[in-house]
């Protein structure tokens, strides 16, 4: 498990620090305790351009796939 985590740390690193401080901080305190789908979501989500994820993350925009707007609104509720 370590070694996936380690492997999703390394791809939360995107092209601006906001990015890479929200996907991190949802990864270290909310993604081992979530439900399977939530997770696979989250992987669905680092395949994102940065370009469509920062307009979600940031509160630009929100995805029209269910699953997706969910975990963008969860992410962005994470407190700082």
């Amino acid at each position: 498990m370590n070694e996936n985590i380690n492997k999703l740390r390394w791809r939360c690193r995107r092209g601006t620090l906001e990015l890479d401080l929200m996907l991190l901080r949802y990864l270290e305190n909310r993604y081992l305790a979530a439900e399977l789908s939530e997770q696979q979501t989250f992987l669905r989500m680092l395949e994102l351009e940065d370009t469509e994820l920062m307009r979600y993350l940031m509160g630009e925009q929100l995805p029209n796939d269910e699953s997706l707007k969910n975990l963008v609104l969860a992410i962005r509720a994470l407190p700082v």
